[in-house]
């Protein structure tokens, strides 16, 4: 199973019981009977996110997610984890001692994101420099895509987050709408808003979600360009001993 397949099946039981979960709590408000006296509502911050109903459940839940990625994404994406000093050093040494068996090796054996472009770069030794260094580019090329789909799960929480936060909105105003509409009095303007900024409080928390999600979306892309680049210089300078 891939390293994210469950965020897919997650993704898919969202997508499964969404429509009828807002169809039972459509029901459930159809169902309930609307007094003549407007009812004490809870104002407070938790009783606006309970408002938001299931939508905005789902983005809370969806802003869990969301955390445990940028986790993930501070403890992997470390410059010390990813080229190893010790490493760096044991590859340095035997290419001053021409073992490049060994080299090769060491970088079968110690998989990261050094050792794999140099790895490609050692299997070519025999076909000549050229070779070696467009091998050691397309394996750091490969190793660049692999970062870029690991954050771009923050992308996509930074786009789906508001566009559920709209939904939710749109539904909360076509509820409030409709608990007007089914009133035998005037309606007041305070059944109006409260309706309204209640519905609005799933862009709110879509809004949230989405800024925190694209900034540190832009932080990890912006880290993991660092890195290549010096990646590539560190590979370069390797491999220029070759050109010789």
């Amino acid at each position: 199973m891939k390293k994210y397949s469950w965020i897919t099946i997650i993704a898919l039981i969202w997508i499964a019981f969404l429509p009828m979960m807002t169809i039972l709590c459509a029901q459930e408000s159809l169902d309930t009977s609307v007094t003549e006296e407007t009812t004490q509502q809870d104002e407070s911050f938790i009783g606006l996110i309970k408002a938001s109903g299931v939508i905005g459940m789902i983005i809370i839940l969806l802003s869990v997610v969301a955390l445990a990625f940028i986790i993930e994404d501070f403890v992997s994406l470390q410059y010390k984890k990813l080229i190893p000093s010790e490493i760096l050093d044991d590859i340095e040494k035997l290419l001053d001692e021409e073992a490049y068996e060994d080299v090769l090796e060491l970088c079968n054996t110690e998989p990261c994101l050094l050792t794999a472009p140099m790895g490609a770069a050692m299997d070519q030794k025999a076909n000549g420099f050229e070779r070696m260094s467009k091998a050691a580019q397309n394996s750091i090329e490969e190793e660049v895509v692999k970062l870029q789909q690991k954050i771009s799960w923050l992308q996509l929480i930074a786009a789906l987050a508001p566009m559920l936060g709209l939904l939710g909105t749109v539904w909360g105003m076509i509820l409030a709408f409709q608990q007007i509409a089914a009133m035998t009095r005037a309606p007041q303007p305070r059944d109006l808003a409260f309706g309204i900024y209640q519905a609005l409080m799933t862009t709110y928390l879509g809004l949230i979600v989405a800024i925190a999600c694209l900034v540190l979306y832009f932080y990890f892309r912006n880290k993991v360009v660092r890195i290549t680049m010096e990646l590539s210089g560190i590979v370069e300078e390797m491999l220029d001993r070759f050109r010789r």
